[in-house]
């Protein structure tokens, strides 16, 4: 563990401490703390200086803790089916399962990070977020059948997603094709799933949930739609080992009934919970624009949209964008 997360371990219980306080209890020097401080400014988390005081969060912060989050399973009830590996900083949690499955037969195991500088979203946009305050999560499982065969499970993952963020207390959310979850109108959190495997099975899949907590000011400048943080709709700080622990509960029942039933199992669910269904919208698709109505999503996930002549038509994800009929 780094000097900048002890010191923020330490800062966690929004008390003032003074720099050679925080320096003789870590075991370094004066100078090392300053560096570390700046280091926490720098990555999007506020530290407040008062003169003769100390050091001081401008908003609480709370760690991830691997106790608490198994704590939180077992008063549930449930148990993590593998792994669960929790980092300070790493490129990518998906790709860091995806680099365990490739020598290790790993089925549940959890990746969670407190920063991801090379996060990812889909279609090759950078997933912004701010250390230490956001919930990043990856989870892998196996399946017996082929990548073609696990066709449209973001959608299903969509659906416990948006059931553990309602769990926490997330009012009026919904779902938006194929892999957002939107707020008001504004996106809260979102999925990406990567696939590996033989075409006749079995196949591996690591899905990736990025949920928002609290964007600072710093990140925020570099989002180009429009957003939301548990923090704005709440108006708390963000219990991230609660939610995280949310998440996998839901994420490892979804995935034990979409091994047993596939996508129809959750069909209902989605298109229930889609904010766009029976509602007119665009489809972009480079400088291509398709016009309808959505009428649901099949049974591999393809988006179904009546189009102007009445016409029923299929759409899967790609490089294809919903957007609200301008």
């Amino acid at each position: 563990m780094t000097t900048r997360t002890e010191i923020l371990k330490l800062l966690a219980d929004g008390r003032f401490h003074s720099g050679t306080l925080l320096g003789e209890k870590l075991g370094v020097t004066r100078a090392a703390v300053c560096k570390a401080i700046q280091a926490l400014n720098e990555a999007g988390v506020e530290i407040h200086r008062v003169s003769g005081r100390g050091y001081k969060l401008k908003s609480p912060v709370q760690m991830l803790d691997e106790r608490r989050i198994r704590r939180q399973l077992a008063a549930a009830g449930r148990r993590l089916p593998g792994r669960l590996e929790i980092l300070e900083e790493v490129d990518s949690t998906n790709r860091r399962l995806l680099a365990r499955a490739a020598t290790e037969a790993i089925v549940g195991d959890v990746c969670l990070t407190e920063a991801q500088p090379m996060g990812r979203g889909r279609r090759g946009r950078h997933w912004v977020t701010t250390p230490f305050q956001n919930l990043t999560l990856s989870m892998a499982w196996r399946f017996q059948a082929g990548p073609g065969l696990v066709a449209g499970l973001s959608l299903a993952a969509g659906v416990a997603a948006l059931a553990a963020l309602k769990r926490y207390g997330v009012p009026e959310a919904g779902l938006k094709w194929p892999n957002d979850i939107l707020w008001h109108g504004r996106k809260l959190a979102g999925l990406l799933a990567d696939v590996a495997g033989e075409a006749s099975g079995p196949s591996l899949i690591v899905l990736g949930v990025g949920v928002n907590g609290f964007i600072a000011a710093r990140e925020a400048e570099r989002i180009d739609q429009p957003w939301v943080d548990l923090r704005t709709i709440l108006h708390a700080p963000v219990d991230r080992n609660r939610l995280a622990a949310l998440l996998i509960a839901e994420l490892a029942d979804m995935f034990e009934t979409f091994a047993a039933r596939g996508l129809p199992a959750f069909r209902a669910a989605w298109e229930r919970a889609h904010l766009y269904t029976d509602k007119p919208v665009r489809l972009i698709q480079g400088e291509t624009v398709i016009r309808g109505t959505v009428t649901g999503i099949d049974d591999a996930g393809a988006l179904i949209l009546r189009d102007a002549r009445g016409v029923l038509r299929k759409f899967y994800s790609g490089e294809i964008s919903l957007r609200p009929a301008a």
